[in-house]
């Protein structure tokens, strides 16, 4: 029942990502035909930067295979022979961390210390990737680049947590990770259509919501918020995936990342929506500044016929 369950997940996430790749392919037509639209050769250009990134993009994960050793999976128990086998193997791989270059790891206490170590690195780098989600795609605010943003963030967020621990996932937890990636890019693709004025009204009050500038900064949060909290979701996930050294439910996995995300992403939003206001009020009145300088200076101008 078990490998029945598990060769469904697997076929499902291959579902997935078949399906994301024709939906990508959708939107880089439209991407390069806007582009045309401009001028021919920069929608030339745009198609061969769109490639140069879908390649990096799809190598990234093949690097990683061969550059960063798999992660052993450990035993289903955490006693006997077999588990202090696979705990001496452990201790090697994290002695070639790069990271954990002079940390002692003679016993358990040592052990559970550098991986906190690790942890706090890993930790870092999915947040600061998930603030940086947060700004592209709040400021955007469209779609079909929201896609490009946070495939490519996730793409290098999953190097990155990986080059962390010195050890990627399975191919089986590959397949599973990248089918997360697609389902946030297609989520990302989709949150455009949701109507800001209704939930603003709904949530606020009509008063609020008729305040000037309240419907950008209210659909820009929302844009940025659902795409930094999945960001930080695949990135607790890849965490799982490459520290654990206990086995875990998939299920459980899946569940503890996405309880970890949301503890994260209130301090992501607030950081991010004080500095898309106050962008906001230093852009406003930048151009006020330059509209009250405009008209000082048509008053000082004299008219043709007020010369000499």
């Amino acid at each position: 029942m078990t490998k029945t369950l598990r060769r469904i997940a697997v076929f499902l996430s291959l579902f997935i990502l078949v399906v994301f790749g024709i939906f990508l392919f959708n939107q880089t037509v439209q991407i390069v035909q806007s582009a045309r639209t401009v001028n021919v050769r920069f929608g030339d250009g745009v198609l061969w930067g769109l490639i140069f990134l879908y390649s990096a993009l799809l190598l990234t994960p093949i690097v990683l295979w061969f550059k960063v050793p798999k992660r052993k999976a450990p035993p289903s128990r955490s006693e006997g022979p077999e588990y202090e086998h696979f705990m001496v193997d452990f201790r090697k791989r994290l002695a070639r961390n790069a990271r954990l270059r002079g940390v002692s790891l003679t016993c358990a206490e040592e052990v559970d210390a550098a991986i906190c170590m690790l942890d706090k690195h890993a930790d870092d780098v999915v947040v600061s990737t998930a603030s940086a989600v947060f700004l592209s795609t709040a400021v955007l605010q469209s779609g079909r680049l929201d896609v490009l943003v946070v495939l490519a963030a996730q793409t290098r967020l999953i190097w990155r947590v990986a080059h962390i621990y010195y050890q990627r996932p399975s191919l089986r937890d590959f397949v599973h990770l990248y089918a997360n990636v697609a389902s946030t890019a297609f989520i990302a693709a989709g949150i455009e259509d949701v109507d800001v004025d209704v939930l603003v009204t709904t949530i606020f009050g009509s008063t609020v919501a008729a305040i000037p500038g309240m419907h950008l900064l209210a659909e820009a949060v929302l844009s940025g918020s659902a795409n930094a909290f999945l960001t930080l979701r695949v990135g607790m996930i890849t965490k799982e995936y490459c520290r654990c050294t206990t086995r875990v439910e998939k299920s459980g996995l899946r569940r503890a990342a996405t309880l970890q995300a949301a503890k994260l992403l209130g301090s992501i939003v607030k950081d991010g929506t004080r500095r898309l206001s106050k962008a906001g009020v230093a852009a406003t009145k930048s151009k006020f500044v330059d509209a009250w300088s405009r008209m000082k200076g048509n008053r000082g101008t004299p008219e043709p016929g007020q010369v000499g």
